[in-house]
Formats: structure tokens, sequence, C-alpha cells
């Protein structure tokens, strides 16, 4: 198994539609090198049951990416994890796109969690 990049932050994202997991995915996806093809895109694989999507991100070289104000249908749930450089770069980001409220925190020795409650400034 391959050990992750120490710059890289894990992302689950939940609690909204296909569709705004995309939105937020393919902001991301601009912002910051990721696991994900642009042709991977979030799919609704069951009527009712909660679905979670998960993606990789490495904050070590973030491109600058002016982007236009970002809209949600509804507020997304985002959990990340990762060092804590590298999650604090994540979390700036994020905060430049999203309105952000942090929703529960948890820190180790090596890593650093956050939930986030993502929403359409």
């Amino acid at each position: 198994m391959r050990r992750s990049h120490p710059e890289s932050v894990s992302v689950e994202i939940s609690g909204c539609s296909k569709e705004d997991a995309r939105i937020v995915f393919d902001v991301l996806r601009a912002c910051f090198a990721c696991d994900r093809g642009a042709d991977e895109v979030p799919q609704q694989l069951h009527e009712t049951r909660p679905m979670v999507w998960l993606g990789t991100y490495d904050v070590a070289d973030a491109h600058e990416v002016p982007a236009p104000p970002v809209r949600l249908g509804s507020s997304v749930l985002a959990d990340v994890q990762g060092g804590y450089w590298a999650v604090d770069r994540f979390r700036t980001t994020l905060g430049s796109l999203f309105a952000v409220q942090e929703t529960c925190t948890a820190s180790g020795d090596q890593e650093r969690d956050l939930h986030l409650r993502l929403e359409s400034r």
C-alpha cells in the first residue's frame, strides 16, 4: 500500500445532493491536485440512503483560481483530515470559496480532523 503524501488531505462530502457534491469537488479540483479525474462525478446510488463522496487533495502546490461566487443548492457537510499544515491551508481555501462553519474539530499528534458545513457566500 502506498503512503499518502504528507501534504494531502482527505475529504468526505455528505449531507447534500450529488449536484452540490460535484460543485464542491469541481471547485476543489481547480485549486489543488486531486486523486479524481474531471470525468469522475458523484453518483447517487440509492434513493433514500445517505451518500458520502470521497476525494484526496495535495495542497502543497495550490493553484490560484479566481473563482466567481460558488452557488450551492443547500449546505454541504465536509469532513477534512490530514496534517496540521495541510488542513489549515485547505481550510483557508475553503473559506475563500464558501461560507464555512466549523461544527467540530479533533486534533492528534500528527493529524487534525475538521467537520465543516459549507454554504454559498
